[in-house]
């Protein structure tokens, strides 16, 4: 099983709205003297069956393609490690790539093993 950490992205997020709309024309389709068609209504089941497909996709995407890599300091507030995932606070963060530089005051960084998910093994 993938993580499901990209859920909360941009991405992750706008997926969600567009299945729990699709959800609610589902349930709303007894209640209104119009139907829609079959294309524009879903199961939660399938809603479901989506996100595990995105979170396998993202997880993968980001693994195979990202060759990007930027460098980062500043001082540790707290950290965690549970369930194999670190969980790392730092204040006055910052983030160095080749031409550029960003100052954070505050940023949580949340690291897992991407080689433990399972997401190489067919389902």
């Amino acid at each position: 099983m993938a993580y499901q950490l990209y859920r909360n992205t941009t991405l992750g997020n706008s997926l969600q709205e567009s299945l729990d709309e699709l959800i609610q024309r589902s349930s709303l389709r007894g209640c209104v003297t119009f139907t829609f068609s079959q294309s524009q209504q879903i199961t939660p089941q399938l809603a479901l069956q989506v996100l595990l497909q995105f979170d396998k996709a993202i997880n993968s995407a980001l693994a195979q393609r990202v060759r990007n890599r930027v460098n980062f300091r500043g001082s540790l507030n707290t950290y965690r490690f549970c369930d194999n995932v670190w969980t790392f606070v730092l204040n006055d963060v910052e983030f160095r790539e080749v031409t550029e530089l960003i100052k954070v005051d505050k940023v949580k960084i949340v690291a897992c093993d991407g080689k433990n998910t399972g997401s190489n093994t067919t389902e």
